[in-house]
Formats: C-alpha cells, structure tokens, sequence
C-alpha cells in the first residue's frame, strides 16, 4: 500500500495539485501544459499495474482539463517510452536486463519534441504525444542474431 500512495503522490496528486494552483495564471497568459505520462498508460506490463493506474489518472485529469479551457489554452500529454534515466537503469537491473541507453530514447531529445510541439501556431493544437524508442531496446545490437551471435563478415 505505501508504494501505491506514494506513486499516487507522485503522479497524480502533485501533477493535480500543481495545474489546479497554477491555472488562473496559466489561463490569463494563454499558457501551455504538458503532462509527461508513460507508454505505461497505454500498454502496461505485468507487474507494473500501481503505476499504469496512475499515469491513466493523469491522462484523465489532462483530457479533462483539455475540455475545461479549450478556448483558453493548450494542454498536451506527452507519453514516452523507455527513455535513458537512472529510473529505467534500475528497471533494467531489476529485470536482469543489459541497460543499453543508447537505445533509449534521450531526455534531451523527448525535450526538443516537447519545445517543437509547443511552437506549434495557436491555430492549431497537438493533444497527445506518443515517444517510443526507434530501436527495440531489447532486440540484439546490429551485427547479431536473435541468439547473440556476431556475424561480421
């Protein structure tokens, strides 16, 4: 139960609250929010049920928020797949996976997505945002079987 009330804290209730206090301001200035929310939401895996709960709060509480200030402002989910952090490392270790960042996707580069996105013109309006790594993070590097094997020629 503390892990659950914790990953609630943290990706639901504090992304909430935060919106909820920064809104008025948000909404005067013609604002834009992002909500970062996990591939997780979308396609959860075994095990990973507490938190897939919380990221679909999230993507909840953006859709409607979405439709509360339509005319107002822009809000944009953004859900990204395996992404190179020390919290996919530890998912990784956790597995008894190799952690190969490399094949991740790289925080700078879900960053320039997100800036892109937000210098769309105000006529228009992106509301989800799906980030998935190009390589399968688990398919062997180039150059291998699906066994390991090298095959340099």
């Amino acid at each position: 139960i503390a892990n659950f009330d914790l990953l609630y804290s943290t990706n639901l209730r504090a992304p909430y609250l935060l919106t909820q206090s920064l809104l008025p301001l948000m909404c005067e200035t013609l604002g834009q929010i992002v909500f970062i929310n996990s591939m997780a939401c979308i396609d959860a895996e075994a095990g990973v049920g507490q938190y897939a709960a919380t990221k679909a709060g999230l993507k909840a509480v953006a859709d409607s928020l979405r439709q509360e200030v339509a005319s107002e402002m822009r809000v944009l989910t953004v859900f990204l797949g395996s992404t190179a952090t020390p919290m996919q490392e530890a998912i990784y270790k956790m597995k008894g996976k190799k952690y190969r960042p490399g094949r991740l996707i790289q925080p700078a580069d879900a960053a320039l997505t997100v800036i892109s996105t937000l210098a769309l013109p105000r006529t228009a309006e992106l509301t989800e945002l799906v980030l998935r790594p190009l390589i399968d993070p688990g398919a062997p590097s180039i150059g291998t079987d699906v066994h390991g094997h090298s095959h340099a020629g």
